[in-house]
């Protein structure tokens, strides 16, 4: 049975909330209390997300946003302020995977796309997040980073490089800000059951008994698993937590 949180009146904001880890956030929190507010790039889906909350009597708030634009990013951020009166709690989810390469082969576009949605998505989300929060007084964030933050595997160089930053900016960003009453951590989850991995799996990038035998638990993780370290850190349960890069992965990293 998972923990119960109560966030009534308090507001949430999630990056890449239309499918998978974001979704499964925006759900749980909303059913914890919190007004959400869903960013994504697929217009469609994240309305879709949107109607199935507020249809469920929840308070949602659906927002397309391309997060490798600052601009965007901003606008979305101060909508959900302007609707909401507050932001309380922001996950920075919004990801991407590339297929593998050889580092001495792979594109400089491949690379430069990787970062902007991985690296400078979250630097701008946090930043606008931040802005709000800092006039408050208080909030947290969790950013989405990953095993590839915490460990190299072959054929990722790109992918694991923009994994690593995200957790330089939330160390360096959880320091600056934890005088401030603001809370700045990441999760790093293993290989998940979501919409991404499945056409990962699909393309022949991922071999799906291959990853459930390298996570010690011996299965991928689910969506919902994401979603309740997310709750856990932003909750008065992880009030004494900052600066931390949680490994969510059924054991991957203590190998």
């Amino acid at each position: 049975m998972n923990p119960t949180y109560d966030f009534t009146g308090q507001v949430a904001f999630i990056t890449g909330a239309s499918s998978g880890m974001g979704l499964a956030a925006a759900r749980a929190f909303a059913t914890s209390g919190a007004a959400v507010a869903l960013a994504d790039v697929n217009e469609a889906a994240v309305h879709e997300a949107a109607k199935d909350l507020t249809d469920a009597g929840h308070q949602a708030l659906a927002l397309v946003c391309d997060v490798t634009d600052e601009d965007q990013v901003a606008a979305v951020v101060d909508r959900t302020v302007a609707t909401f009166g507050r932001l309380d709690m922001a996950y920075n989810n919004a990801g991407i995977q590339i297929p593998p390469a050889d580092a001495a082969d792979e594109g400089s576009d491949q690379f430069d796309r990787v970062h902007a949605i991985n690296l400078r998505g979250v630097w701008a989300s946090m930043k606008h997040e931040l802005r709000h929060m800092r006039n408050q007084g208080s909030g947290t964030i969790v950013n989405c980073s990953s095993l590839g933050g915490l460990v190299g595997l072959p054929g990722r160089a790109s992918y694991h490089s923009s994994k690593h930053g995200v957790i330089g900016l939330t160390t360096s960003a959880a320091l600056e800000y934890a005088p401030r009453g603001i809370r700045i951590n990441a999760i790093c989850p293993g290989t998940i059951d979501t919409p991404m991995v499945s056409d990962m799996i699909a393309k022949g990038e991922l071999d799906r008994t291959e990853a459930e035998a390298n996570q010690p638990i011996g299965r991928l993780g689910t969506a919902d698993e994401m979603a309740q370290a997310v709750l856990w850190l932003c909750s008065p349960g992880a009030s004494f937590v900052i600066g931390v890069a949680l490994p969510v992965d059924g054991g991957y990293t203590a190998q």
